[in-house]
């Protein structure tokens, strides 16, 4: 009797925990350490690639990158590949155990049972682990590798630039001297020129000097050509005030104009709007009227059929 209830006890445990699921089983503590589930290995190692990934590859050019993107896609295929068939083979690690797990709480020695299931997950989880690694190494070799040849790459276009690069130095320290040698070509000759130039503003002076003679001869004294002169500014200015007018008069009449016609399109949309509403409300009117007209006549029908049946009676 008392084996009979300590395996009813058993196959109730055993019930009760097939409701769960059975990835989600954890092994049972028996002295030992608990597993690390292989699920955290993969995002682990990823992270730790990611982590030693250098920042300086941020900074390489697009042409470097377009280059070793070909060269990267097949190992990186192939790495992606192997990564997830450490996760299969994880997952079915960890389901085969739950499994096991399962199955042995339906046995008499269950405790040896569990803890064979919890050896073999183990030895299976180790060998998984131990090719994480060696991927986890393969990759940040493929990566390193990657990285020292975009290096090569810019060194190279570097030291094939550097003929260029030191022309183009060349040119401009060049063209720089051709314009220092211009300037000093250019004082030298405005030096050289300062003499006629003050021969012709002499020359100048000397002109309005025979113009004021030549004007006192013809009997024109100074006051009655700095008159002249001032008449003549009054009415180049006087052009010039009436010019402007006019233009503002023409700007303000044309701004006019534009007010004039939006002021007769929002009367345009007015009426119409108006149009639509006297419309709309004598629609109204009309449904209403209609509708009184229609319960006037019902209300004379049921009066009808009053009187009716009154007479009936």
């Amino acid at each position: 009797m008392f084996a009979v209830s300590c395996a009813s006890c058993v196959m109730a445990a055993a019930l009760a925990l097939s409701a769960t699921p059975v990835a989600a089983q954890t092994p049972a503590s028996a002295g030992n350490s608990p597993a690390v589930p292989a699920e955290a290995v993969a995002p682990a190692a990823a992270t730790t690639a990611q982590d030693e990934a250098p920042a300086g590859d941020a900074d390489t050019d697009s042409a470097a990158s377009a280059d070793s993107a070909s060269d990267a896609a097949a190992p990186d295929n192939s790495f992606e590949a192997r990564q997830r068939a450490l996760d299969q083979r994880s997952d079915e690690n960890n389901y085969t155990y739950g499994v096991a797990q399962h199955n042995c709480y339906s046995r008499f020695f269950v405790n040896h049972c569990l803890n064979r299931a919890r050896d073999s997950m183990r030895a299976v989880q180790a060998e998984i682990r131990k090719e994480q690694l060696a991927l986890d190494g393969e990759q940040r070799a493929q990566r390193a590798r990657a990285r020292d040849e975009r290096a090569a790459l810019r060194r190279a276009r570097n030291e094939a630039d550097a003929p260029q690069r030191a022309a183009e130095d060349t040119r401009n320290e060049q063209a720089y001297q051709d314009k220092q040698r211009q300037h000093a070509i250019d004082q030298a000759q405005r030096g050289a020129e300062a003499p006629q130039r003050a021969a012709n503003a002499q020359a100048y002076e000397d002109k309005q000097r025979q113009h004021a003679i030549d004007q006192a001869q013809r009997g024109i004294s100074p006051s009655q050509a700095a008159a002249n002169q001032q008449a003549y500014d009054q009415k180049q200015s006087d052009y010039q005030r009436k010019l402007e007018e006019a233009r503002q008069q023409g700007a303000q009449k044309a701004q006019e104009r534009v007010e004039k016609q939006q002021s007769f399109e929002k009367k345009q949309v007015d009426a119409a709007q108006h149009k639509a509403d006297v419309e709309a409300r004598q629609k109204q009117a009309a449904e209403k009227a209609e509708q009184k007209r229609q319960d006037q006549l019902k209300q004379q029908q049921l009066e009808e059929q009053q009187k009716q049946q009154q007479q009936q009676q």
